[in-house]
C-alpha cells in the first residue's frame, strides 16, 4: 500500500514546509540541504500522485489537495507523538502555570499542551493568555513556572531557549489598496510589539497609514484582514491561504519582520515543569534557531 512507504520523516518534513512557506527556511532550521528537502516533497507527490504545493510571489503554499494532507498529516504526527510519550515516559504529575503571549497562542502550543493532557492526565495545566507587557509583569512577580513571550518583554539572556518568528503582511485576497490614500492597518492593541514593529517599519519608508482595526485577539485580525479591512502582520501559521495572500514589495509593504521569542522557566523547577518543557519545546522546533541554556537542577517531587 502506498501509506506504508510514507514515513514519518516525509510528514514531518512536509508539515514544516507548510507552516514555514518554504523550503529554504526549513532547509535552516534543521541542518538539512535545500535539495535534499526538494527531493522528499517530490517522493511523497510521487506516492501520492497528487500536487501538494504551488508557488506564490513569496514561496510554497500547499495545494487545495495539500491542505487536506496537511490535516492527515498532522494528525497522524500528533497520535505518533502521543503514543511515544505515553508508552516511554514516566508518569508525572503536579500542577504547571503558563504564561502564552496571545499572538502565538494560537500557533501549535495550544496543541502541544494538548497532547501533554491526554498522555499525562494527572498533570493540572494552569495557562494564561496575556499581551507580551503583562507577560513581563507576570514573569517578574515569580507566578508562573513557564512564560513564552518575546524577548524584548522579558529579556533574551534569561530565556532557556530563543527562536524566531517571522511576520508576513497579508491581506485579503481581493483587497485592493486606493491609490494616494493611507494604508489601512489591522493591528493588535496597544501596548503590543508586533503593532510598535509594524508602525516602525511603515514610518521608516514614509508610507502614509492608520490604523482601521484592532483586536485583542489573532482571530479578530484573520476576521478583519480576510474581509478586507486592512493589511496585517500575521506569522506563516496564522496566514488562511484559501482567503488570504501574502503581500512583497511590488505593494508598497516593506520587507517581513522578524521578532525573537523565548522560553523562561525557573532556575529549580519540577519534574512536571521539565516534562512540559519538552512538549513545548517540540512544538518550537519548526521556528529553529535555537539558544538552549544548560538544565536547571530539579526540585524533589
Amino acid at each position: 500500500m502506498i501509506s506504508e512507504q510514507i514515513g514519518l520523516d516525509l510528514l514531518r518534513t512536509f508539515v514544516a514546509v507548510c507552516q514555514q512557506g518554504s523550503l529554504s527556511r526549513v532547509a535552516a532550521h534543521t541542518g538539512r540541504t535545500q535539495s535534499a528537502l526538494s527531493m522528499q516533497m517530490r517522493r511523497l507527490e510521487s506516492l501520492l500522485e497528487r500536487h501538494l504545493f504551488q508557488r506564490t510571489g513569496r514561496g510554497v503554499v500547499p495545494t487545495p489537495e495539500g491542505e487536506i494532507f496537511l490535516g492527515y498529516a498532522t494528525r497522524i504526527l500528533a497520535l505518533s507523538d502521543e503514543a511515544y510519550a505515553r508508552l516511554r515516559e514516566t508518569a508525572v504529575s503536579g500542577s504547571v502555570r503558563i504564561g502564552l503571549a496571545e499572538e502565538i497562542a494560537n500557533s501549535a502550543l495550544p496543541a502541544a499542551l494538548g497532547r501533554l493532557h491526554r498522555t499525562h492526565p494527572d498533570v493540572q495545566l494552569d495557562v494564561v493568555v496575556e499581551h507580551s507587557t503583562a507577560l513581563g509583569r507576570t514573569w517578574e512577580e515569580n507566578t508562573m513556572d513557564i512564560v513564552i513571550a518575546p524577548t524584548s518583554a522579558v529579556g533574551a539572556a534569561d530565556a532557556l531557549v530563543t527562536w524566531n518568528v517571522e511576520l508576513q503582511w497579508v491581506s485579503a485576497m481581493d483587497y485592493v489598496q486606493e491609490p494616494g490614500r493611507p494604508l489601512d492597518l489591522v493591528a493588535f492593541a496597544a501596548p503590543c510589539l508586533w503593532r510598535r514593529r509594524m508602525i516602525e517599519a511603515l514610518a521608516a519608508t514614509g508610507r502614509e497609514h492608520r490604523v482601521t482595526f484592532t483586536s485583542q485577539s489573532v482571530m479578530g485580525l484573520q476576521a478583519a484582514i480576510e474581509n478586507g479591512l486592512g493589511i496585517g502582520l500575521l506569522p506563516p501559521d496564522s496566514i488562511r491561504t484559501e482567503t488570504m495572500r501574502a503581500l512583497d514589495a511590488s505593494s508598497g509593504v516593506p520587507h517581513p519582520l522578524t521578532v525573537q521569542y523565548g522560553l523562561y522557566a525557573r532556575d529549580r523547577r519540577a519534574r512536571v515543569v521539565d516534562a512540559t518543557i519538552d512538549v513545548l519545546l517540540a512544538a518550537t522546533s519548526p521556528y529553529g534557531s535555537r539558544n538552549e541554556s544548560p538544565p536547571a537542577a530539579q526540585s524533589a517531587m
